[in-house]
């Protein structure tokens, strides 16, 4: 890894902070946050942040010397629909920096580790549930299987266990027999640590949202995000 890397993260939060996992994976690399305030997680609760991303990342770049641009929030960039989540990289883009979206880390991250049928598990209720699968149908995945945990309230994700998000996707797993690939979708949900166990007992690779987010940041100034020990997604170079 080169000596000095700072990246720019717009945030779902309303506080400028860095997930620990991001922290975790690269530590030596300069985060620096601007939070949009999500309210729930819901399309209503998603609609004042969604206009807050560009002006966000505008903020970002034109205070800090960055090398890329990550927006984090994987339902936020999603809601709208492929088309709209298209129109948002195309407005990120003319900032002039490099840039993707955590809805686009793991689409990337899907195609990186050649799962075309999916199994996708999530924090999400319904309506949202709806909506991803949309989305990633319109990005060339046939979903075989999804399911929630059915939160709206914005943070409920981070309270869900270890143990709860194996079940989950256990869950999803036995629904989606012929899965080549798991995606547990949510920023909120910390999967970090988990990913590997998942792959281990499905036996098909795990692509989950911010693991996905941080390796797709480093891909976009030219690092390969390389972590050995958290599975297919990190062990080797696409």
């Amino acid at each position: 890894m080169r000596a000095s890397i700072t990246i720019g993260l717009v945030t779902p939060q309303a506080t400028n902070r860095v997930s620990p996992e991001g922290q975790q994976m690269y530590p030596d690399v300069n985060f620096i946050p601007k939070g949009v305030g999500v309210k729930a997680l819901t399309p209503e609760g998603y609609d004042s942040a969604w206009d807050g991303i560009v002006p966000a990342a505008e903020e970002l770049a034109g205070n800090n010397k960055l090398d890329a641009i990550m927006v984090l929030g994987t339902s936020l960039t999603f809601y709208r629909g492929f088309e709209a989540h298209e129109k948002l990289l195309e407005r990120l883009r003319r900032i002039g920096l490099p840039v993707a979206t955590m809805s686009s880390a793991i689409v990337d991250g899907l195609r990186a580790v050649g799962a075309k049928k999916i199994g996708v598990s999530t924090a999400y209720a319904d309506v949202v549930n709806n909506r991803l699968r949309d989305f990633l149908t319109a990005s060339g995945f046939d979903v075989q299987a999804l399911e929630g945990f059915g939160i709206e309230r914005f943070g409920g994700a981070a309270e869900k266990t270890e143990d709860d998000i194996i079940a989950l996707a256990g869950r999803v797993s036995a629904q989606a027999r012929d899965a080549q690939g798991m995606l547990i979708s949510c920023g909120g949900l910390k999967t970090l640590n988990v990913g590997k166990t998942i792959e281990d007992k499905l036996g098909v690779p795990v692509v989950s949202s911010t693991p996905a987010a941080f390796w797709a940041a480093m891909r976009l100034v030219g690092e390969s995000g390389t972590l050995p020990g958290y599975g297919k997604l990190f062990e080797a170079v696409h």
